[in-house]
């Protein structure tokens, strides 16, 4: 139970530093396109899209700076998210409906970004790379989930004995 537990902790704290670095990376947009936009200069069917995306980031922040306030919104959004698996790491068992929702978020990832991505007129590949992030993130949560209803029986049971002994 001890060793389960454990697992449990480390792929938790594992997914809470994953969302909290993504979070993180949402405030210096600019540099960060600017980074990708010189990095891809090569790669033929990424260029257009990045040029267009790096001329609108630097236009926004040369004229319209106030509009990133939403990219530290979403970072803050990130690192909100993060501290609320500390629960399922004090008690997973009694806390697994934040793994529960944290794998329904991961899955409502995709056709968030496959919808909404198609109103916004981004490419199709980047909209794939935007689900990736679901797809990546349900991992861990999902060990953790098959874990705790591994580790929630094997109390149950210890209890069901406990209880059958006592007078």
């Amino acid at each position: 139970m001890e060793k389960t537990q454990k697992e449990i902790k480390r792929w938790l704290y594992f997914f809470m530093v994953i969302l909290f670095l993504s979070g993180l990376t949402a405030m210096p947009v600019q540099a960060e396109i600017n980074f990708l936009a010189k990095w891809t200069e090569n790669i033929n069917f990424i260029q257009p899209w990045m040029q267009k995306v790096n001329e609108g980031i630097n236009t926004t922040a040369s004229n319209y700076p106030f509009l990133f306030y939403g990219y530290d919104w979403l970072a803050f959004a990130h690192f909100m998210l993060a501290i609320l698996f500390i629960g399922p790491v004090k008690d997973p068992v009694k806390n697994i409906w934040v793994i529960e929702f944290g794998i329904i978020a991961c899955l409502l990832v995709i056709p968030f970004a496959l919808v909404t991505g198609s109103f916004r007129g981004i490419p199709f590949w980047w909209r794939l790379v935007d689900c990736s992030f679901g797809v990546i993130g349900i991992i861990p949560l999902v060990i953790c989930y098959k874990k705790i209803k591994h580790l929630s029986i094997s109390l149950t049971k210890t209890t069901d004995y406990e209880n059958s002994y006592s007078y």
